[in-house]
């Protein structure tokens, strides 16, 4: 299997879900966070298009409650969405390369996603990272330098130049693939290009 870019936003609920599949299934992954938001504000967004538009809104939920169930993923409607989760992704810039990047990754979207509580401060990443057994005075501080924060936002503009639009998207030999929905297209194609009918399940 080789290996896939994962463009994610700890905010985005369908990230949720993909982080979840891949955590879970120890897949080869390059972790790329980047920040939504400007995404969003280039194309005249203020918010999520689940926030702005009342009907997509209610169907994303009613899907990512199915979704969640079809997966045996805990799930519970956050009470704040999209919600801020700046610092996390900082944190996963510090963590590039590292064991513990995919488990951080899955304990930040789960405090989100299933124990809807607040990810931005930096109480709650050191209550994550010590449970990890990490220094995680030593982290955070290299995930709040100037260097890291202009690392995040050199990557949100790689990805506008990527020409990606939402999260999740995933590259696999350079072909984009966009949501959690064509994670295993992308895992197919990552490892047979000419096969990408083919649909290779990950929860199998």
């Amino acid at each position: 299997m080789k290996s896939i870019e994962f463009w994610f936003d700890f905010g985005s609920n369908y990230s949720y879900l993909s982080v979840m599949r891949v955590v879970r299934n120890g897949i080869d992954v390059v972790w790329r966070p980047f920040l939504l938001g400007p995404i969003f504000q280039s194309f005249g967004w203020n918010n999520s298009p689940f926030v702005l538009q009342k009907e997509k809104g209610e169907y994303t939920w009613r899907d990512m409650a199915r979704q969640c169930a079809k997966y045996g993923i805990p799930w519970r409607m956050p009470t704040e969405f999209p919600r801020l989760g700046v610092l996390p992704l900082r944190i996963m810039l510090v963590a590039e390369g590292q064991p513990w990047a995919g488990e951080f990754a899955r304990r930040v979207m789960l405090r989100n996603f299933h124990l809807d509580q607040e990810i931005q401060s930096k109480d709650a990443m050191t209550s994550i990272l010590v449970d990890l057994g990490l220094p995680a005075a030593e982290i955070i501080a290299a995930a709040t330098s100037d260097a890291t924060k202009a690392r995040l936002r050199e990557q949100t503009e790689t990805a506008k130049t990527r020409k990606i639009f939402g999260a999740p998207t995933f590259f696999a030999r350079g072909e984009m693939f966009w949501g959690n929905d064509r994670l295993d297209d992308a895992l197919l194609f990552a490892s047979e290009p000419k096969n990408v009918t083919r649909i290779a399940r990950v929860d199998q």
